[in-house]
């Protein structure tokens, strides 16, 4: 069953730029799923439209079977409460531990604070950072510091788990203990679409790959069938 559907989407910026041109695309529920391409492609873009940064000059995108593209801005936040997005620069709040990072993600939904500290500890757990949970910040390895980021994206249990270039600061070995990171959330069920310049990485991962060119899906490779010689 699918988790996203776009059909027929372009995007046109004020400037004239079109970042995409007609794509269409179903990503199941479960799946992880890599977007590659060259710089401008459109793959960033495209994640921005399923998450609700941005939305279409045209077309449609259901996230759950919801028209997100539809969707009021200010009912953006409660598609955004079933879905969690991690960045290459990680986005941490540097006074706050790595215990508050992550709890500020359920803070802001009035959760209450013993539901919190299950769900908080139990994503620390999951990414391997739970003797970690007072440190600061700028106490934190790179690599750390993103699984902190991970952690604050799939505290709430969401369905969707977006990565724009999660792994881009990071040196090789850090990248790969975090693609081991993603495939055990993967494992839970939560569907992983990520971002990635590394091809790397995405031909050792052996998942699904869109390849972007000029704002249209270049190939669409099965499970397994990536090979770095042929982008």
């Amino acid at each position: 069953m699918e988790l996203i559907e776009i059909n027929n989407v372009t995007k046109r910026f004020k400037t004239g730029t079109i970042a995409l041109n007609d794509v269409s695309l179903k990503i199941a529920k479960g799946e992880f799923v890599f977007i590659i391409g060259h710089t401008g492609c459109g793959k960033s873009t495209l994640v921005k439209i399923i998450y609700r940064e941005e939305k279409p000059t045209s077309g449609e995108v259901f996230v759950g079977g919801v028209n997100v593209a539809k969707i009021r801005n200010r009912k953006v936040y409660k598609i955004r409460r079933k879905m969690g997005v991690v960045f290459q620069d990680f986005k941490l709040l540097e006074k706050l531990t790595v215990y508050e990072n992550v709890a500020f993600a359920l803070e802001i939904f009035g959760l209450k604070s013993n539901e919190i500290h299950t769900k908080v500890l139990k994503a620390l757990e999951l990414v391997g950072l739970k003797g970690k949970a007072k440190n600061y910040p700028d106490q934190l390895s790179g690599g750390e510091k993103q699984r902190v980021a991970i952690a604050r994206a799939i505290v709430n249990g969401p369905k969707l788990l977006i990565c724009d270039e999660p792994t881009g600061n990071l040196d090789e070995e850090t990248s790969m203990e975090i693609m081991d990171v993603l495939k055990d959330v993967n494992a839970l069920g939560t569907t992983i679409i990520m971002v990635t310049h590394d091809t790397i990485i995405v031909e050792k991962m052996k998942k699904r790959v869109i390849e972007l060119e000029e704002g249209k899906i270049k190939k669409d490779y099965a499970k397994g069938k990536y090979k770095r010689e042929n982008i």
